[in-house]
């Protein structure tokens, strides 16, 4: 037996299948692919270049942070995610934000992409990309300044 023919539509308006597709994730989810993969690359210049010149000098936490958070950061949006599309209790922003604050935003700026998640809620957001700002100046002010601005309160923790 064939598939049911979809009813007539609107010119320029997207069929039900077509409307399904775009919410999913994986690759063909993520629109304009080479810009944010770039701008994913240089966010994580400053952190990478500090944490490994931090490790040459056998300090590997802060690196470790990074790519730990990650992990944690992707896997708390997928399942949060999850709850959302099943009716379930979500989880908190104050803790999805704690994650991203504690180096796992790289991680959750994936998952926002693949998932399709958190990108629309413009308070959401602002939080999201304060918390990148911050780690960026706080690599500044290590790699470029000398860490004169916070060197005194963050020396301590990478001797």
């Amino acid at each position: 037996m064939g598939r049911a023919a979809e009813p007539p539509r609107k010119p320029g308006a997207r069929s039900q299948a077509a409307g399904n597709r775009r919410h999913q994730p994986g690759r063909a989810g993520v629109q304009h692919r080479t810009f944010k993969l770039v701008a994913l690359g240089l966010l994580c210049g400053l952190p990478l270049v500090g944490s490994l010149q931090l490790a040459g000098g056998a300090i590997y936490w802060p690196l470790a942070i990074y790519i730990v958070g990650s992990v944690i950061s992707y896997l708390m949006y997928r399942s949060d995610k999850g709850s959302a599309i099943a009716s379930r209790q979500r989880i908190p922003e104050k803790r999805l934000h704690l994650a991203e604050a504690l180096g796992g935003w790289p991680g959750a700026l994936v998952a926002q992409q693949v998932l399709r998640h958190k990108t629309r809620k413009l308070s959401y957001q602002l939080v999201f990309w304060l918390i990148i700002l911050l780690h960026q100046l706080f690599w500044i002010d290590w790699l470029v300044l000398d860490g004169r601005a916070l060197g005194e309160w963050v020396r301590p923790f990478f001797s």
